[in-house]
């Protein structure tokens, strides 16, 4: 129990103490703000302030703590005054070093963008030395028909920076007569009362953060546009592809379809040719079946040479009548071919 005792003193003796810390960060927080407002406001308060510290450290902590109760408190309006007035300060110096540093970051990027001109001047430059002068000495070889080149390609170069030299100096006067001319109507209208007041910056600065959020509303529509034009692109890229693809195939198809044309005329002309044959067997197959009905008895030998002469024609009927029925299953064949290439062909033509 002793021990139990003993360990919740110690726990509220060190939350006392916590609480203590944290109040004395309070009050060492307010004490800086309002040395700070005393400092801003009347800078001899800081002597003030030094030469007390110094007494306060030399006396006891009665005498301290005598002190500490006759100093005057702020109220809670004082405060929120010295608070107010430090936010607003603090604002203020934001705000100074905002523009500072916009004004630096601007000026970095005004020596970049001059560095880059720069660089894209010196590689210019060199390409042109590189294909005027020193290509041409290197396939040329010759040291005073060289050093003559490589002095009338600088002569020319100083002539040209001399000449770019008198156009900004002349752009340059005329920018300073635009600025005379601009500084004497301001100084015109200063005269005629037509200044531009505190509510004016005011009302411009308004419209221009007006016009600062349209842009930035611009942007975003035009960052949107871009990405749908890039979706569209690619979108556009992929039914290329598809119709580059599908313009391969028809080709394909078309020579194929004439192929297979080629070869359809060539068995429709057999087809025909067989039918002819076909027809001139089927006459004499005729003519031979009348003979064979008014069959008479022959002479053996005549008999045997008409046998021979009969099988033989046999043998041709049979050949021919296999040669009809290659051709009329060569013939289906190629037909059920050239019906399935013009479904194709159609299907090709509905899908494009």
């Amino acid at each position: 129990m002793a021990d139990d005792d003993e360990q919740e003193e110690k726990r509220q003796v060190i939350e006392q103490i916590e609480n203590f810390r944290r109040a004395n960060a309070v009050l060492q927080a307010e004490t800086d703000m309002f040395e700070r407002y005393l400092n801003r406001i009347e800078p001899q308060f800081s002597a003030l302030d030094a030469a007390v510290d110094t007494n306060r450290g030399r006396k006891t902590n009665r005498s301290r703590t005598m002190t500490q109760d006759k100093i005057q408190r702020l109220t809670l309006e004082q405060k929120c005054d010295v608070a107010q007035r430090e936010m607003d300060e603090m604002r203020e110096d934001l705000q100074k070093l905002k523009n500072t540093s916009e004004r630096v970051m601007l000026n970095l990027k005004a020596t970049l963008e001059e560095a880059d001109v720069q660089l894209v001047e010196v590689k210019k430059s060199s390409n042109e030395f590189d294909r005027d002068v020193a290509k041409v000495l290197r396939e040329k070889k010759g040291a005073m028909m060289g050093a003559e080149k490589i002095l009338r390609y600088f002569e020319d170069r100083m002539r040209a920076k001399d000449t770019l030299v008198e156009k900004l100096r002349l752009k340059n006067s005329a920018l300073h007569v635009q600025k005379r001319k601009l500084i004497l109507q301001m100084r015109q209208k200063e005269e005629m009362g037509e200044a531009l007041h505190e509510v004016d910056f005011q009302q411009l600065k308004i419209e221009n953060s007006q016009y600062l959020e349209r842009i930035d509303e611009r942007n975003q529509d035009l960052l949107r546009l871009k990405l749908m034009a890039g979706n569209t692109l690619q979108v556009l890229n992929l039914y290329k592809k598809k119709l580059q693809n599908m313009t391969g195939e028809s080709k394909r198809l078309s020579s194929d379809i004439a192929s297979r044309r080629e070869m359809l005329v060539k068995i429709e002309e057999e087809t025909e040719q067989a039918e002819e044959e076909r027809t001139k067997a089927e006459v004499v197959n005729k003519k031979l079946r009348g003979e064979l009905a008014d069959y008479r008895v022959p002479p053996v030998l005549q008999y045997i040479t008409t046998k021979a002469s009969h099988t033989q024609l046999e043998q041709t009927v049979k050949a021919w009548e296999r040669k009809v029925e290659i051709s009329e299953m060569a013939l289906k064949t190629h037909t059920k071919a050239w019906n399935k290439l013009r479904a194709m062909a159609s299907e090709a033509g509905t899908v494009s």
